[in-house]
């Protein structure tokens, strides 16, 4: 049976946390549950060695490794799904990926992917990764949030692109819809970012097994309501921008899990109200990205206009 797998060394700012709770942070699309079922099953090993203890604490240096049973299918199909391309050439590709596509196969999500778009739009795309089913895979957004990725087609791009993107040398802008006005004109969020303690399917600011976070924004337009923001990351944490926003008292319209998604008791007009019901997720969009080509060495900029349905919300606030 084909596997796949990880291999990584536990970095400092991990020294101490538990096996599960580590691999769940650096294998983000993998449930918890999910994990420490392969550390029973004896899936996962500690420099070379298996280790079947959730609980044991991982250290500094520690080389760990995670083989994965087959999915069901054992290699990446490519599928005829609409994908708008913004620039490629040998070395990368450039997308603007639509709310609602989740970027790689995961456990649950095998099919309808960025990658398999990838697969059948461009028949030169078969990089090598660290993850067979990640191949290529610089960087992420969430499923439900839209806009400019980059995703590399060769292995010195993928290792150009990744220092990059590790070293947030990535210029990268995102526009969100928020709650309510803000008083101030902008501001930098620095505050740290983990697992919520209650609920360790989401991210909370935490000062429990939690990491270094900053955010930038600026206020562009204030409705009322709502607020258009223009959001910079310092650090690239999981759902960070989201996270944040909602520590700041101002989540992002129509976010599932961090935001507002029940406008029944707001004051508002009919067609405000049908716009944002009608979000596809949250009204958060990756309108910039920014980075240093890894063979011409040629500084990129690419950026996409908002999605039909926060371009429908922006309309309708601006009408108020």
């Amino acid at each position: 049976m084909s596997q796949t797998s990880f291999e990584d060394t536990v970095d400092t700012e991990f020294e101490g946390f538990r096996l599960d709770v580590y691999l769940a942070e650096r294998l983000e699309d993998a449930s918890r549950a999910f994990l420490q079922k392969l550390i029973r099953d004896g899936q996962v090993t500690v420099n070379n060695r298996t280790c079947t203890r959730a609980a044991r604490s991982v250290r500094a240096g520690e080389h760990v490794g995670v083989t994965f049973p087959a999915p069901p299918s054992t290699a990446l199909e490519p599928e005829n799904l609409p994908l708008e391309i913004l620039f490629q050439d040998a070395d990368l590709i450039v997308v603007n990926k639509p709310a609602g596509m989740v970027v790689h196969p995961a456990p649950g999500n095998y099919t309808g992917t960025l990658l398999n778009a990838l697969l059948f739009h461009c028949p030169d795309f078969r990089p090598e990764g660290r993850n067979a089913l990640r191949p290529g895979v610089v960087h992420r957004i969430d499923k439900y949030t839209s806009g400019v990725l980059v995703v590399a087609k060769t292995t010195a791009a993928f290792i150009s692109l990744s220092k990059q993107a590790r070293e947030h040398t990535f210029d990268r802008r995102y526009l969100a819809i928020v709650a309510g006005e803000f008083e101030e004109s902008g501001g930098r969020v620095t505050a740290a970012v983990g697992r919520s303690v209650a609920d360790r399917t989401r991210m909370s600011v935490t000062g429990v097994r939690s990491r270094e976070a900053v955010t930038r924004f600026e206020v562009v337009e204030r409705y009322r309501v709502a607020s258009l923001l223009s959001v910079t990351l310092e650090t690239g944490r999981t759902h960070q921008i989201r996270v944040h926003l909602r520590f700041t008292g101002h989540p992002v319209l129509g976010d599932p899990v961090y935001g507002v998604t029940d406008f029944s008791s707001w004051r508002i007009s009919p067609e405000l109200r049908t716009s944002l019901e009608m979000l596809q997720g949250q009204a958060l969009h990756a309108e910039r990205l920014g980075f240093v080509h890894p063979i011409s060495g040629d500084r990129l900029t690419f950026a996409a206009p908002p999605r039909p349905d926060f371009q429908r919300v922006l309309d309708a606030l601006r009408n108020l």
